[in-house]
């Protein structure tokens, strides 16, 4: 099994600090997707962009949480639009370096 890793990019139409307060408010959910390793959040706020960085353990991992309840919740949101969703494997050799 090989680790997977998934890019997301979105667009949100809220203040800045809302968007902020709206991950917060969602963060823990996604401390409990089974098999995601980590995830980093991103935001750009001159673009009003927003995304982040999953390491998954395998592309099962990764298969169930496109397809879970909360990904839906999170692509039907009305202030996110224009998504963006980048599988990737990882070059292990010289991402263990």
């Amino acid at each position: 099994m090989s680790q997977k890793i998934l890019i997301t990019k979105f667009n949100y139409n809220l203040p800045a600090q809302d968007f902020k307060d709206l991950l917060s408010s969602v963060a823990g959910e996604f401390v409990k997707v089974p098999g995601c390793q980590w995830k980093i959040w991103l935001i750009d706020e001159k673009k009003n962009e927003g995304g982040a960085v999953y390491l998954f353990r395998d592309q099962e991992a990764l298969d169930t949480f496109k397809a879970s309840p909360l990904v839906a919740s999170i692509l039907s949101h009305p202030a996110l639009f224009n998504f963006d969703l980048r599988e990737t494997d990882i070059v292990k050799g010289p991402s263990e370096i």
